[in-house]
């Protein structure tokens, strides 16, 4: 399960936020994950949870923003919403088409005391 690395490599982003910032205690992480990132939600927050006990962070709450699939159709050349990569382009039904958005996880925000 790579989330469990991945919630890790989250705290190491509020430890250093917190040093730069000066923050005591994180309240909620808002965590942008895209569709076609390859993380599964409800995983996160099992490790989320896990990883930050015993951490500034012990008891955040973790929302998770949800990005959707974007891609571009090499044979249309239009952006369509992409449910999964190597899907088909919905638009056409053409090949390739590349993922060009909600392939990225990043911290967006950090509530703090």
């Amino acid at each position: 399960m790579h989330e469990m690395s991945l919630a890790m490599g989250v705290l190491q982003l509020v430890e250093d936020a917190a040093r730069e910032q000066h923050f005591q205690r994180v309240k909620t992480v808002f965590l942008e994950i895209g569709e076609l990132a390859a993380v599964e939600p409800e995983a996160m927050r099992f490790c989320f949870d896990a990883v930050m006990s015993g951490t500034l962070a012990d008891g955040a709450l973790l929302k998770v923003i949800e990005v959707a699939g974007e891609g571009l159709c090499f044979n249309c050349n239009q952006t369509v919403r992409l449910a999964a990569r190597y899907d088909p382009c919905p638009a056409c039904g053409g090949f390739p088409v590349q993922a060009t958005g909600g392939t990225e996880m990043r911290v967006k925000e950090l509530e703090v005391e």
